[in-house]
């Protein structure tokens, strides 16, 4: 009885305790006045916290971590952490040296040649010398890695035919006089070249873990890279994380400590755990949630223009689409992008009727009809599908499909549901993991239409008008055209950049004619980031490297 009495007098002192501090907590300091609300930063608003550890909502699971073999922004984001090209980019998007202290230019401009830092070493400690960059961008090419990015290497004399197999990997372009020098022969002049040089496809990698366990050294406790972090684990469908790589040139300079990425697809989802302080930056907003978003965390939301376009993919190699323009462009014009822009997305997003997004130096191509009401363009639109042989008693029954994601999944309902209204089109919405996504879309095999989003690998029109060349691996509607592909390799090696932009333009204007996909905004990026994250900076790639980040005291 003695010990029961004792217990519940604990409680009730317990209770009492709690019941001062709530009045603590709300009610004024020893003056009378309102207590101080804990400042970001500290006092002095700069003040780091003692905890360098940064949460991030990454979207999907990656397929993997091969440089190499990578293909989405999942990927990238993970693998700029991981390795370093020659260059990389400052907070503000700008190329600035990476591996690379500086580079001279020959005065044709086909000739690259690149100084490497003495102090750059692998995450094991091992020097990184020039000879990794060759066997890093033989790698790319050589069609036994089964890159589906080797073509962003083609400026490089001899890429294109050793990535058909007309050549091999030790014929590329590439050479180290020294262990410090690495020079990259070209075509033609490619003024984009730095920027494209921090694309994973030309990340170096470590010659002896790829020599021993083949494709399958980027995983946990084998991969061995050359950027700021290190891979500590992967818990497939849960957490990427990663810690400071020691050995990093400018580790002294790099201040979080660890990073998770972690692979949420729905944006539902992802902006609870946001609120729930379990992550310091979302890789997505609900589409649906921006209103309430921008009302009640309008000081995190970060909104900035975006080197992308969002479309859907025809595949014109299979029926229905196949030699069937008139079809083509009948779904495409039954697409209301205002609507879609400002009641589904709502973010800022631009309308889009041709394939390459605003791009310095380029004047994007567009088609007749879009300047024409959107009325017009079904009307329009009804007679193409007539014409193409379908009508009320004779619809069109197609698939279309998407990866998993709550955002792409109320667009493509809002797309089936304009197409029913507009021409009567029965559509079957089929969604996949991002993996089996991937690999549906490439074969070609069994869809019809497809989501689809390209963001530009540099910040130039040649990124888009590249990827619809009929050889790329990326070309995934299979679209192909004889006078695209000539414009487009002339483009490849033309020097002077009026002339250049000139068939760029050409070209999309012979794209929007044959329609193989369906292109429906420009992108902006859209993420939700908690104020105490300091050192991000919105840019036009949304390419971000954890490295120049650090958390204030909160």
């Amino acid at each position: 009885m003695a010990s029961h009495k004792l217990s519940i007098q604990s409680v009730r002192l317990a209770c009492f305790i709690v019941f001062i501090a709530l009045l603590g907590g709300c009610g004024s300091n020893e003056a009378g006045k309102p207590s101080p609300v804990a400042r970001i930063g500290g006092p002095s608003g700069t003040q780091r916290a003692a905890d360098q550890t940064l949460r991030v909502g990454n979207g999907a699971e990656p397929q993997t971590l091969d440089p190499h073999r990578a293909e989405g922004v999942p990927s990238s984001n993970i693998l700029r952490d991981l390795f370093e090209g020659l260059t990389i980019e400052a907070p503000d998007g700008s190329v600035i040296p990476g591996v690379a202290t500086h580079w001279d230019i020959s005065a044709d401009g086909r000739v690259y040649t690149f100084h490497l830092r003495d102090d750059a070493r692998w995450s094991n400690g091992d020097p990184v010398t020039s000879a990794d960059f060759v066997f890093g961008f033989r790698r790319s090419v050589d069609p036994a890695t089964m890159s589906h990015y080797s073509t962003i290497l083609e400026p490089i004399v001899n890429a294109r035919q050793i990535i058909n197999g007309k050549k091999p990997p030790e014929a590329l372009g590439v050479q180290a006089p020294d262990a410090h020098t690495f020079v990259i022969r070209l075509t033609g002049p490619t003024p984009y070249l730095p920027g494209l040089l921090n694309h994973s496809t030309t990340y170096p990698v470590h010659r002896a873990s790829v020599e021993r366990y083949g494709n399958q050294f980027a995983r946990e406790g084998r991969l061995i890279g050359n950027g700021a972090y290190r891979l500590d684990e992967w818990v497939v469908q849960s957490h990427i994380k990663l810690v400071r790589n020691p050995y990093y040139w400018d580790n002294a300079n790099t201040t979080i400590e660890t990073v998770y990425y972690y692979p949420i697809e729905n944006q539902d989802a992802e902006l609870k755990r946001f609120r729930a302080d379990e992550l310091d930056i979302t890789n997505e907003i609900p589409y649906q949630q921006l209103k309430w978003i921008r009302e009640n965390l309008a000081d995190e939301l970060v909104i900035a223009p975006y080197l992308g376009s969002y479309y859907f993919g025809y595949n014109v190699t299979r029926e229905p689409f196949r030699d069937n323009v008139d079809l083509r462009r009948a779904l495409s014009l039954a697409v209301d992008r205002d609507i879609i822009t400002s009641r589904i997305t709502g973010a800022g997003e631009i309308p889009a009727y041709g394939w390459v997004p605003p791009v310095t130096g380029y004047t994007p191509a567009k088609p007749e009809w879009a300047a024409w009401t959107q009325a017009e363009r079904d009307a329009e639109a009804r007679r193409l599908y007539a014409r193409a042989g379908y009508s009320a008693d004779r619809p069109l029954t197609v698939e279309l499909l998407y990866n998993t994601s709550a955002n792409h999944k109320r667009l493509s309902i809002a797309i089936a549901s304009m197409w029913k209204k507009t021409l009567g089109v029965k559509t079957r919405l089929l969604n996949q993991e991002w993996k089996v996504f991937l690999e549906t879309r490439r074969r070609r095999e069994t869809t019809q239409v497809f989501r689809a989003g390209w963001i530009g690998d540099y910040n130039d029109a040649f990124t888009f008008s590249q990827m619809m060349y009929s050889t790329n691996e990326m070309n995934h509607s299979g679209y192909a055209n004889p006078r695209y592909d000539a414009l487009i390799e002339r483009a490849a090696g033309e020097a002077d950049p009026a002339a250049r932009a000139d068939m760029l333009e050409q070209a999309e204007r012979i794209l929007l004619q044959d329609m193989p996909i369906i292109p429906i905004y420009f992108y902006v990026s859209k993420h939700l980031v908690k104020q105490w994250v300091g050192g991000r900076e919105p840019n036009i790639m949304d390419h971000h490297y954890t490295k120049n980040f650090y958390i204030l005291e909160h």
